[in-house]
């Protein structure tokens, strides 16, 4: 699984762009954290919702990649609902909580929680990921570790 993970490390842009630090927990459960920065605005002082759904698809979608990793498959969104609940602010430090709630052999069910550094919640999310083979991906093809 480590593998995996190290190479979606390498590859995800977005996730360095945006210093994302990850925590796989275990196997189907991890944290992402991120400070908001001024990049990540939408008005002077608060962040841009879609900047919370791409963080969030991250804590959602890696859950389910940290499951099946060792299984050497990756994951791609097939969809997820997500619901704001409270701003978040320029400076403040987001924590995603992200867990497999199901899976099965290709269909993976996910939940996670974006909290502020108070610990109140910013946006909670269900989602859907499809798994398929790691040798069937894009990055399978670039020369890595």
């Amino acid at each position: 699984m480590q593998h995996l993970i190290e190479i979606y490390h390498q590859v995800n842009n977005f996730g360095r762009e945006n210093n994302m630090k990850l925590t796989v927990v275990k196997p189907g459960e991890i944290i992402y954290e991120t400070e908001v920065l001024e990049k990540h605005l939408a008005t002077l002082n608060t962040i841009h919702g879609g900047m919370i759904a791409a963080l969030m698809d991250g804590v959602i979608g890696v859950a389910a990649l940290s499951l099946v990793a060792q299984d050497k498959k990756l994951v791609s969104t097939v969809e997820f609902k997500l619901n704001y609940f409270k701003p978040a602010y320029l400076g403040d430090v987001l924590k995603g909580y992200g867990r497999v709630d199901n899976a099965g052999k290709r269909i993976i069910s996910t939940s996670g929680e974006i909290y502020n550094q108070k610990g109140e919640v910013v946006a909670k999310a269900m989602g859907t990921f499809n798994a398929y083979p790691f040798d069937k991906s894009d990055i399978a093809k670039v020369k890595m570790l």
